[in-house]
Parts: structure tokens; C-alpha cells; sequence
């Protein structure tokens, strides 16, 4: 038998240690929020931190930083150096639609940001009060285009995904919509509980616990497929309006991070979010699990920007 020489297996060895010490991330990991806690941008990132931190071994804080629409934690993360483990929990609104509304955001989501993973969708839906007296969305739309100056749509935030959803509905059915941005989803709930507004759209797990109690009626989801979270609920093209999104929660890291911990930390989570035990906690928050690599993931993002720049820029909103 050949032995193998003492240099080669001296090399071999150290090799083998730079490799696992190459796959080890040192040190706690931040993730900086940009919503208040108790949403679903919120929620996902705490199942995500949880998941996260038994598995890496280390420390995962959570830390939230709202404002100015998210754009505060954007502006944080980018100015992270390189020797931090600082990631940014994201949506559509602060790295899609929020830099084409605002001159100066602070940020530019493309150059600032590496894409680590992309961990959840969700489906917005449409929905009415009790006291309207429509149950199909075909009738709702009929009853906007009759009555014009009643067509108010209200959303949780201007310059929301949301918004912009309500103006594609709008120009899909032929009806002009008036939408009305409320500061959040819980004064958006109580107007349309109330009657205060007729009709609204949001995320499906804020409006679902009142329509399952009949205090509202959803008359569609944005998914291409029906909610398994309501299964008797229609999506848009099957209820006749050929429209369509999943808006989405990601884990973005600065630019300063290295790229080699940027993969590694995208696989962590990719593997991590196939675990049964993660995608049953995610079901019970109302939200689809994801598992994406870094590759995956920024090809999902950049697909999502190229369907709603155009969107955004033809609806000329002013902040």
C-alpha cells in the first residue's frame, strides 16, 4: 500500500479546518425589521430568528426599527461594515416599490443589498363590509362602475404593494378607483367594520379572522391559486379578473458583507425552511414557507421589480 505523503497530508488536513471554520458563523446575528412588532413582516422574521439561531449555534436578535415606511432600517443596514452579521427582513414595499416613489430613499436596494434568501409569501385580498349587499366580486365591480364617486378602496398605507394593487384592479375592470391609505391595518379593519369605507384590500391574514367571524365578506385573493388558509375563498381569475401577486418576506444582507457568508447564510436558511416543524409555524401565522438559495432568491426579487416598476412609475404617486 502507498503511503500517503506527511506534506500532502499536512495540506489535506488544513484544508479540511479551513472549511469548517469557513462554514461556522461567529458571533451573534442581528435581523433589523423595519415594521413595529405584531404584523406579518414581523412575525415571519421572529419564526425565521427562532429557527435561525438553534441552528447557527449562536445568538439571533431581533430588533425593530420602523419609520418612514421601512426606509430607517434600509438606511441602517447599508451602513453596516463588513465584520457584522446585521441582515435586513424585507418586503416589496421597502426594497420595490418604496425606492421608485421616493426621490432620495437613502438606499439603492439593487447596489446596497446581496439577496440571502427569500423565506415566505402571502396573498392580499379584497374584501367588504357586512352591510354591503354584494357577494361576487363581478357584482362589486358592477356596482363601483355605477356609482364612481363611492368607488373607494381603502388600503393599510400609501404607496403600499397594496395600493398599487388596488390601481391594477381598477385598470383591469375598467373601473376608476379612488384609494384611500390608512396609517396601518387596524384603523383600516375598523372602518370597514364600521361602514366608514366599503370596500378594502390587505394582507389575507389580517382580514381572514373577520370574515370567518361574518363581520366582512373577502371576495377574492391575489394568489394564482386558492389560500390553503381559505380554501372556499376565489382567486381574482377565477372570480373574472385576470390579476395576480404574492408579495413576499427576504432576508437581505449589506453589500459589505462578504460573499462566502452571504451563501452560507442563505443556505442555513434555505435548509432550515424546508424543516416540517418551521413550515407548520408559518402555517399557523397564515403565511406559504419558502425555501430559496441566495441564486433563487435574487432572481425571484428582480423578477417581482421588472412586473411592478411599471406599475408603480404609471401611477405617478407623489409622497
Amino acid at each position: 500500500m502507498r503511503r500517503i505523503p506527511h506534506w500532502l497530508c499536512t495540506a489535506l488536513l488544513t484544508c479540511l479546518a479551513a472549511g469548517a471554520q469557513a462554514q461556522k458563523i461567529e458571533g451573534p446575528v442581528k435581523i433589523v425589521v423595519g415594521y413595529p412588532p405584531g404584523g406579518i413582516t414581523d412575525r415571519a422574521a421572529r419564526l425565521v430568528g427562532d429557527g435561525l439561531q438553534t441552528r447557527l449555534g449562536v445568538p439571533v436578535i431581533i430588533e425593530n426599527k420602523p419609520g418612514a415606511g421601512s426606509r430607517l432600517a434600509a438606511q441602517q443596514v447599508k451602513n453596516t461594515p463588513a465584520n457584522q452579521n446585521v441582515l435586513l427582513f424585507a418586503n416589496p414595499p421597502s426594497m420595490v416599490t418604496g425606492p421608485l416613489i421616493y426621490k432620495d430613499s437613502g438606499y439603492d436596494p439593487e447596489r446596497d443589498f446581496q439577496t440571502v434568501s427569500v423565506v415566505n409569501h402571502y396573498e392580499l385580498a379584497l374584501a367588504v363590509g357586512a352591510a354591503v349587499p354584494v357577494k361576487a366580486l363581478t357584482h362589486l365591480l358592477a356596482w363601483m362602475r355605477a356609482n364612481p364617486d363611492q368607488a373607494n378602496v381603502g388600503v393599510p398605507a400609501t404607496g403600499s404593494l397594496v395600493h398599487f394593487f388596488a390601481l391594477m384592479l381598477g385598470e383591469k375592470a375598467g373601473v376608476r378607483t379612488e384609494v384611500v391609505g390608512y396609517r396601518g391595518s387596524g384603523p383600516l379593519l375598523t372602518d370597514l367594520m364600521g361602514g366608514q369605507v366599503p370596500v378594502a384590500m390587505d394582507s389575507l391574514d389580517i382580514l381572514l379572522p373577520q370574515h370567518q367571524a361574518g363581520k366582512i365578506r373577502i371576495l377574492a385573493v391575489s394568489s394564482p391559486q386558492r389560500s390553503p388558509f381559505g380554501k372556499d375563498i376565489p382567486t381574482f381569475r377565477e372570480a373574472g379578473v385576470d390579476l395576480a401577486a404574492e408579495p413576499w418576506n427576504a432576508l437581505f444582507a449589506p453589500a459589505s458583507m462578504p460573499r462566502d457568508k452571504v451563501e452560507r447564510l442563505g443556505k442555513e436558511v434555505a435548509e432550515m425552511m424546508k424543516d416540517p416543524a418551521i413550515q407548520r409555524k408559518f402555517a399557523d401565522a397564515r403565511v406559504n414557507a419558502l425555501s430559496t438559495t441566495p441564486t433563487q432568491a435574487n432572481a425571484l426579487v428582480q423578477s417581482f421589480r421588472q412586473q411592478w416598476r411599471p406599475v408603480v412609475l404609471r401611477a405617478h404617486i407623489q409622497p
